[in-house]
């Protein structure tokens, strides 16, 4: 099957050489076809070209974009997407005084989404699931990597990322799925740490290792969650099973983390709230990738990375949207474009490349898709007609898309 896309305003490549990502000031220039065609042979880009210098002949179907811009889907690197319920009376209780730490001290948080998710059947998990899923692919998203850490027991992480991988069976886009068995020290081991991380090591890792469950391996390393010390001895007993790490980084405290983490290899280091000059040093002469998330800031009042400095440390940074029902309850990429710039001071071409190459990258995906180029995944948004790419994160809070197809077939 060979589609013949025409009538589209501007394509955003963001990359045209295979480079797996952009890094520093490089994520503020892409390429840009005006006035083009794109043409899809079944799944993948077969090529492209501009509209007055003629059109392929050979095509099974043809679309007309009717002017609207072409970009890759949206690559969402971060979520937690798999949960049983959802935490708006926390929302209202920080609404009148409570912080996010009172909260959790009162039961709230991750606690009290473990509590809800243990008693949900993986069939009901599913089924939330995939209407998130599907809500957020309707929003752009062609990727996306899911992370359990709700279940806080063998059983409950187990049930959460075999939900996650029947998602990446059943539906079009890649799904990539992290074990975040250390999210939070249940209330049974609250004095006895060394206790879960040995359960997480000697049982949970091993036995997700055997049934294939998980890609990647995640730790919340933060003052009254997972020391670095504790981070690192999972790190360790991941490695044992090629399991690579996406961390939970410096979301309130600084505790020089981050250079054990890029010492270990870690693929993407997340959140990045409160940095160091030291910490932004090093993450910039790394290639691992600093992975923001806007939508947390907006939700919990709390500091957005500096983007600007870690850009100007010539770091990889990418965005996500940490959908989650506790911090980030949004999935919606388009609204952490808007956010980045806004925010984050962003520029728009710096803050669409960081959501689609550079997401792609921080789940190992960039060589398939992330931009418009020959032979890459035809993953990828037709807008409504646009004055130009930075309309996308000016118009916040608008749907801005006519259409979405993943793997060359229309999904909204």
């Amino acid at each position: 099957m060979t589609t013949l896309f025409t009538g589209i305003s501007r394509i955003l490549h963001i990359e045209l050489n295979q480079k797996p990502w952009k890094r520093g000031l490089e994520l503020g220039h892409f390429p840009v076809s005006s006035n083009a065609w794109l043409l899809v042979k079944d799944d993948r880009i077969e090529s492209f070209g501009l509209m007055d210098e003629g059109l392929p002949t050979d095509y099974d179907h043809k679309v007309d974009a009717d002017g609207g811009m072409l970009l890759p889907t949206w690559v969402d690197s971060h979520t937690h997407l798999v949960y049983a319920g959802t935490r708006e009376d926390e929302f209202a209780q920080r609404l009148y005084g409570l912080s996010y730490a009172e909260i959790a001290a009162k039961g709230g948080g991750i606690l009290n989404s473990a509590k809800r998710l243990r008693k949900s059947s993986e069939e009901e998990l599913y089924e939330l699931a995939a209407q998130r899923l599907e809500e957020v692919m309707k929003m752009g998203t062609g990727a996306i990597e899911i992370k359990s850490g709700y279940g806080l027991s063998t059983e409950s992480e187990i049930k959460m990322l075999r939900v996650a991988r029947r998602l990446g069976e059943n539906y079009p886009l890649p799904v990539k799925t992290t074990f975040l068995g250390a999210h939070a020290f249940p209330e049974k081991f609250k004095d006895d740490h060394q206790g879960y991380i040995q359960q997480i090591t000697d049982e949970m890792l091993p036995e997700i290792a055997t049934q294939n469950l998980a890609d990647y391996v995640d730790v919340f390393c933060e003052e009254g969650y997972f020391s670095v010390d504790e981070m690192l001895q999972i790190l360790e007993a991941a490695k044992k099973y090629n399991i690579k790490s996406k961390l939970h980084l410096n979301q309130f405290n600084s505790l020089n983390s981050i250079e054990k983490a890029i010492s270990h290899d870690a693929l993407s280091v997340d959140h990045l709230e409160v940095m160091t000059e030291y910490d932004l040093a090093v993450l910039g002469e790394s290639d691992t990738i600093a992975t923001l998330l806007p939508g947390c800031s907006l939700f919990l009042e709390i500091p957005y990375a500096p983007a600007r400095d870690l850009i100007s440390k010539n770091a990889i940074v990418s965005l996500a949207t940490d959908y989650n029902p506790g911090s980030a309850p949004s999935g919606n990429m388009n609204l952490m474009v808007s956010l980045a710039c806004i925010k984050m001071k962003m520029t728009p071409e710096e803050a669409i490349s960081a959501a689609t190459l550079n997401g792609a990258a921080a789940i190992e995906l960039s060589q398939q898709i992330g931009s418009i180029e020959k032979g890459k995944k035809a993953n990828f948004i037709i807008t409504r007609p646009l004055s130009s790419p930075s309309f996308i994160p000016y118009n916040f809070g608008h749907n801005l898309i006519s259409k979405v197809f993943i793997n060359g077939i229309e999904v909204a």
